[in-house]
């Protein structure tokens, strides 16, 4: 299995490039990453990250086709803040995204943390979410999301995940930046036309 998580974690950072530069090649990439880790997953026990990885690869192929869709209109998606109107709504489905989570692993499986799987893939659901719209406080999300995960899967003795998330929890950081950097490149464009 160590050669199966060296290589998605090496996709994982590839796929981390991608989103920092905010291109449309992270969807592929996107696709591709979670099936390595839904097998990695499933071996280690950890269910709800196995089973976020399925909702990965499909909030991948939403956010290629969404990208694509403003793509093809000839106007791209603009990386924007989250509307606040959205933040009460986020919160209430990451509060039931946990709970729900949490219920059916300690109900149905052996997962040695129900409760922490169960945070990440909450908050995960939740960021992708955002990502898949652009907006730019995902970052945020992620930062906390890959913080938690490192603990766990260092906890888990999965050390090149382990390893890749420490990265994850450093390129938000710089992410949010460019993004911001970004942001304020693409409302200058919006005014000049």
């Amino acid at each position: 299995m160590e050669y199966i998580e060296i290589a998605g974690a090496v996709i994982g950072l590839l796929y981390l490039y991608l989103e920092y530069r905010a291109s449309v090649y992270l969807w592929p990439v996107g696709v591709i990453m979670p099936l390595f880790y839904i097998y990695i997953f499933f071996v280690s026990r950890f269910y709800a990250d196995m089973g976020i990885n399925i909702y990965y690869l499909f909030a991948s192929i939403y956010g290629w086709i969404r990208w694509n869709k403003s793509a093809s209109q000839e106007q791209s998606l603009a990386i924007s803040h989250m509307p606040f109107r959205y933040w009460s709504v986020a919160l209430l489905a990451l509060s039931i995204l946990f709970a729900g989570i949490a219920w059916i692993l300690i109900r149905f499986t052996d997962s040695p943390v129900p409760f922490g799987d169960s945070f990440t893939t909450a908050l995960s659901i939740v960021a992708m979410w955002m990502l898949a719209n652009k907006y730019i406080e995902q970052w945020g999300l992620w930062i906390v999301v890959n913080v938690v995960s490192c603990a766990l899967y260092a906890w888990k003795g999965l050390y090149p995940t382990a390893l890749l998330y420490v990265v994850y929890s450093i390129v938000p950081v710089f992410g949010y930046f460019k993004w911001k950097q970004l942001m304020l490149s693409e409302q200058k464009e919006t005014v000049r036309n």
